[in-house]
């Protein structure tokens, strides 16, 4: 068995126990009370003891994979978003001790769950470093900027888990239906995993030629049938799908493909949803939510935040912009992915400001909360697929 393989197993096995943990750290929830339980700490217990195993098992995985490849293995998407799910897990696994909080494993582990299974449906092989990452910089910068990204995403569980509590769902109201488009576009990303499975099970391949936008004639193939075709396209498979639309040289039209087919699968099973339990999704995860501490939930937000932002400034800007000037003599180029980092910085220096100088703790504080992960998503999902710039490795 090669190191490859051995790495894929131990992900595989991470992804299990975080699967297992969740029905502990949910059995801890339903046998909660006013007080704690012998039963709540009983199972919280062994949800964070398999949690632990699994974390576990994903940093050796990690390892393996940095061993085997000869770098830190973030250097494309599905590198880069394993590990972002297993610090997702390493920042709830922190705040799990010292809140000693169920409640949040119920809902932060399938999130890290829903970012690893996204993950699986990109490439795995080890590919050699294009010039441009082979520096230190690449372990430093961009396992610092996710571990930031990771802290901050704890801060949008616990806001959800406010939301969902204090939210009247049973009224038409801004809250509700905005409460329900998180849900809606968790979903997406499912979609995304159910899209690309489908297509990878009916071995589906077509071919192109294109221009890219340094003028050069390259070749591409593509795994889903191509609603966009890139510049100047030119067939090469005969009997596949036509592309509807032809995109500029900018946008990478495979991944916006990509994409647009997660967003049909994704509406699909939404829907799916919705006519099977006739509840809406917050409807179905309230009840979970029910017997959250509002102001414990208030604070471990802020908390995540407070820890999380200098991370992120320090991983996502500063290790960033010096690595730029050494390899490419400028400390700033407007490139999307550093547009939307900043974009990114902005929001929770605003969020901080906001909280501090203007009170806005709460519900205010919450929805910031999960409009600041949304933010991270969209970078690491709209900016990667669809965007070409100087940060397209994936």
């Amino acid at each position: 068995m090669t190191l490859v393989s051995i790495s894929s197993n131990l992900l595989f096995v991470a992804f299990v126990c975080y699967l297992i943990a969740t029905m502990f750290f949910g059995g801890a929830v339903k046998v909660s009370g006013s007080k704690t339980s012998a039963s709540e700490r009983r199972w919280g217990r062994i949800g964070i003891i398999v949690t632990i195993v699994g974390f576990i098992a994903n940093l050796a995985y990690f390892i393996t994979r940095w061993i085997a490849a000869g770098h830190a293995p973030v250097s494309n998407l599905f590198e880069f978003t394993t590990a972002f799910g297993m610090m997702v897990v390493g920042a709830f696994i922190l705040i799990y001790f010292i809140y000693k909080t169920p409640l949040l494993g119920l809902f932060a582990l399938p999130i890290a769950i829903i970012i690893i299974g996204f993950a699986s449906m990109f490439p795995r092989d080890i590919n050699p470093l294009i010039p441009a990452l082979k520096s230190y910089w690449l372990t430093v910068h961009v396992t610092t900027a996710a571990l930031g990204e990771a802290i901050l995403a704890i801060s949008a569980v616990a806001g959800l888990i406010y939301l969902l509590k204090n939210v009247d769902i049973t009224k038409k109201t801004k809250q509700r239906f905005w409460l329900e488009a998180v849900m809606f576009t968790l979903v997406l990303v499912l979609g995304f995993v159910a899209s690309t499975t489908t297509f990878s099970v009916m071995d589906y391949e077509a071919k192109f030629n294109y221009v890219d936008k340094e003028q050069k004639e390259k070749e591409i193939i593509y795994n889903t049938p191509p609603i966009f075709g890139m510049n100047e396209f030119e067939a090469l498979t005969p009997g596949t799908m036509t592309p509807l639309a032809e995109m500029p040289s900018i946008v990478n039209a495979k991944k916006l493909t990509t994409v647009t087919w997660s967003l049909l699968f994704g509406t699909v099973l939404y829907v799916l949803l919705r006519l099977i339990t006739r509840k809406s999704i917050s409807a179905l995860l309230k009840p979970f939510a029910q017997k959250a501490n509002s102001q414990l939930m208030d604070e471990i937000g802020y908390r995540a935040v407070s820890i999380g932002f200098p991370v992120f400034t320090l991983g996502a800007l500063i290790f960033a912009m010096i690595w730029a000037h050494e390899a490419w003599s400028r400390f700033w180029g407007w490139d999307p992915k550093e547009v939307w980092a900043l974009i990114t910085w902005l929001f929770y220096a605003a969020f901080l400001h906001l909280r501090l100088s203007r009170g806005w703790h709460g519900e205010k504080s919450a929805w910031l909360a999960v409009i600041g992960f949304i933010i991270i998503m969209f970078n690491l999902i709209a900016v990667n697929l669809i965007i070409a710039g100087l940060h397209s490795y994936a």
